[in-house]
């Protein structure tokens, strides 16, 4: 029994050394572990630590060829529209991100659009994106697709690709990839084809799409896209699948059951945006309050519910709150409700008029 003991001390030992760990266990000289395993444990640690390097590589100076790998293997939707609203988005959250992630100036984004028509996006390693057609097709406005690619690219700024390709690729394709580097140089032509069929399979944990949502909110803020539609995207997400389209929302951010629910991050959202409001914008059950009085309850457009279109006005008053310590007047103004320089809502449907909606939020702001 002794002698397991401190066989598996020497090979646990041999594991650290190749992790670059430095471990002691006992001053008591320990007999030297099978040849067998010990060549095997030596031989995957340095399969492991190639397999490390091509990773870096890709992640860094090798990312534009990685990007070019990627791009073959989901096809570009070259739609001029599309495409010019993405780099607007993206120009954006971009400089939204510099503000409070300087880091992005370093490595800025790649990215382009596939011809996928599911709803999702994707970050992979060395700041490369790519998003589904699909998004543009099931979200009507670019400030609930600038949540989604923020929520990726919250995943790029904290690394989280890289970190979770390593516990998504199998080892026999580690074991290949060391094969097809003989050992030596890095950037191999393999490994950018075997990262580019596992850049939508990484395996992103709880805690770090949390941390993407929030990082996502953070970059809206400083963006010019509403803060409500954090909420109001995953307010759509609900009712889409509650009506039955739930065969539109697939990948990492949408569906896996180990991820917080669509419900738990609207209402993280909606939590926020109160908070960004001082305290003083609340939206319950679709109504949106001020100061704990009711302001309003938006009804549907052909677009949006009532109850995705209540997180629209509520951002849009919880900038005001948030950027001024006096509030400035309400006022109607060509059909719309102002709150200083502001813009509220538009009414439709069975909403108040605009004139009505102006008195009564000046009574309760």
């Amino acid at each position: 029994m002794l002698y397991r003991n401190l066989h598996r001390k020497a090979l646990a030992t041999t594991i650290a050394t190749i992790c670059g760990l430095s471990i002691t266990f006992s001053a008591v000289p320990s007999p030297v572990a099978d040849a067998s395993i010990l060549g095997v444990v030596l031989n995957n640690g340095i399969q492991y630590i190639q397999f490390n390097k091509e990773l870096n590589y890709y992640n860094n100076e090798g990312r534009d060829k990685f990007f070019d790998e990627m791009e073959k293997k989901y096809g570009v939707n070259t739609d001029e529209e599309l495409n010019g609203r993405l780099d607007s988005i993206m120009k954006n959250l971009s400089n939204a991100i510099a503000t409070v992630d300087p880091s992005i100036n370093d490595k800025p984004y790649n990215y382009f659009i596939n011809n996928d028509t599911s709803f999702n996006a994707f970050c992979t390693l060395g700041h490369n994106m790519s998003v589904n057609t699909g998004l543009f097709s099931l979200i009507t406005n670019d400030d609930e697709i600038a949540v989604v690619l923020g929520h990726e690219m919250g995943h790029g700024q904290k690394d989280h690709p890289a970190k979770s390709f390593k516990k998504a690729i199998p080892f026999d394709l580690v074991a290949q990839i060391y094969a097809d580097s003989q050992g030596g140089s890095f950037g191999s032509n393999l490994a950018a084809s075997v990262f580019a069929n596992y850049a939508t399979a990484t395996q992103v944990t709880k805690p770090q799409e949390w941390e993407a949502d929030n990082l996502s909110f953070d970059y809206i803020t400083h963006s010019p896209y509403n803060p409500g539609a954090c909420a109001a995207i995953w307010q759509r997400v609900i009712e889409k699948q509650s009506s039955g389209s739930s065969e539109n929302f697939v990948g990492e951010i949408f569906s896996p059951s180990d991820h917080p629910t669509n419900e738990q991050r609207r209402d993280n959202y909606s939590k926020k945006l109160t908070q960004y409001s001082h305290d003083k914008v609340i939206v319950k059950d679709g109504s949106v309050s001020i100061n704990g009085r009711e302001f309003m309850k938006p009804s549907a457009t052909d677009s949006m519910s009532g109850t995705e279109r209540s997180y629209f006005v509520a951002g849009n008053l919880a900038a005001v709150y948030h950027n001024n310590t006096t509030l400035p007047d309400a006022y109607a103004q060509n059909g719309t409700v102002m709150l200083g320089e502001q813009p509220i809502l538009t009414p439709n449907g069975s909403d108040p008029d605009a004139e009505t909606l102006a008195t009564l939020l000046n009574n309760i702001k």
